[in-house]
């Protein structure tokens, strides 16, 4: 049986004569929400009773807020994939995701993604949830991914993006050595224009910044910690090829496979506030094998 996914609250002394509408988007609760509840299954009720979003609340209302179950896109097929989980809750999952596996199928890659082993796992539990991956990673970067398992709780993570409240950390080795023991990096990003995948620095491109801090230094290549200040796509990877230190195994940006057969880049840590718990979590995982290997 499908479950729906629901928020409860009671008002307040302060909440008196305001209209629901007002008070469920002081609840960040979206328009788009709200369509989707008028017109896809859910329902708002107030004490036990279903209301308009133009009644008017009394102290001590039980509001209640009920979004229509979630149902995965048909072309998304579920599959039984082994998930290296950090942690869950009714809310979120972390987990760790290695080299190799895309993050959402692709045209390349139409099975065998993250994506496909979340809707899987979410069949077997019996979680009405369709997949809210809120921090994607490359094909090839393994470490943390943070994962919404409903569009409201994704659409909290997405405003906690925006002001910088997900902080994500990355390692990585670098070609070359690094001198200064830390940089910024602020160069704009753009698509290349001959190709759909590649990007590059241009000054047309949208503003792009990150911070590095050299960890150790080895023969020919440098372990780097690394954060961004923005989230654009391949950011780390353009930016170290820009400053003439591609990743190791990145051949995309100039890198070369000799020590390794993808770009060495793995998301170490995350830290963020949980949107319901009201607490900052923090969760952190080891380098993966075939980067620690070349680090020993």
């Amino acid at each position: 049986m499908a479950k729906y996914f629901s928020l409860e609250w009671t008002t307040d002394a302060v909440d008196r004569d305001k209209l629901l509408r007002d008070y469920l988007r002081e609840k960040e609760i979206s328009r788009a929400a709200l369509t989707e509840i008028k017109f896809n299954g859910g329902f708002i009720s107030v004490n036990g009773h279903e209301a308009n979003v133009r009644y008017q609340l009394k102290s001590d209302d039980r509001v209640k807020v009920v979004f229509p179950v979630e149902v995965p896109s048909p072309a998304m097929k579920g599959e039984a994939i082994p998930l290296s989980i950090i942690y869950e809750d009714e809310y979120i999952l972390v987990v760790n995701k290695p080299s190799g596996m895309n993050t959402i199928p692709s045209r390349e890659h139409p099975f065998g993604s993250l994506a496909n082993g979340l809707i899987g796992y979410y069949e077997a539990k019996g979680i009405s949830a369709t997949t809210h991956i809120v921090t994607r990673l490359d094909r090839d970067t393994s470490g943390i991914v943070l994962i919404a398992k409903h569009s409201h709780v994704h659409h909290l993570f997405s405003k906690q993006q925006r002001t910088g409240g997900v902080k994500r950390t990355y390692e990585a080795l670098a070609e070359g050595i690094i001198g200064p023991e830390t940089g910024m990096i602020e160069e704009p990003i753009a698509r290349k224009n001959d190709s759909i995948i590649e990007r590059e620095v241009n000054p047309d491109g949208q503003y792009a910044c990150t911070f590095y801090r050299v960890l150790k230094r080895y023969g020919n290549f440098t372990h780097i910690q690394l954060r961004l200040e923005t989230g654009r796509t391949h950011q780390i990877r353009v930016h170290m090829a820009f400053i003439g230190h591609p990743l190791l195994g990145d051949t995309l940006y100039g890198g070369n496979r000799q020590l390794i057969s993808r770009q060495a880049l793995h998301c170490r840590e995350i830290k963020f506030i949980h949107p319901f718990l009201q607490k900052e979590f923090h969760f952190s995982s080891e380098l993966p094998e075939d980067m620690k290997k070349i680090t020993l």
